[in-house]
């Protein structure tokens, strides 16, 4: 994968933001691209959250109990919650528009983590600020 179309991705992203270069490598180097046509659920709320993601092209819908709460397009992301906590999904994610979406698995960044303890406290505050 393209470090150099990634890593400004990484750099824009909140939780991501404060860590290091070598952590944004290491990131990149786990991430996953993904290709969804439209109409494509990404998980359903309640379910378990062992991954994020960040769309690098294309539309995401967003809702709560039935609700649509948000429309997510290019350089957003969702589901870091799962990243920091054993916490089922707390809405739906379904793609609205074919979209390419870079995953991250909680198991990746953990081991990413595991040996850096500043960049996982900044981690899990920047989640818990942002939810």
């Amino acid at each position: 994968m393209n470090d150099q179309s990634i890593l400004p991705l990484l750099q824009k992203i909140p939780i991501f933001e404060h860590l290091d270069e070598r952590v944004h490598k290491q990131i990149i180097d786990n991430v996953t691209l993904q290709y969804y046509p439209a109409d494509y659920e990404l998980f359903k709320q309640g379910d378990a959250g062992v991954e994020m993601y960040i769309i690098k092209n294309g539309k995401v819908q967003i809702t709560k109990d039935g609700r649509e709460v948000a429309v997510l397009s290019n350089n957003d992301f969702f589901g870091e919650l799962a990243l920091v906590s054993d916490a089922p999904r707390n809405a739906s994610a379904k793609v609205i528009e074919d979209s390419e979406i870079l995953i991250l698995k909680r198991s990746d960044l953990g081991l990413l983590l595991a040996n850096n303890p500043e960049a996982e406290e900044a981690l899990k505050k920047a989640v818990i600020e942002r939810n």
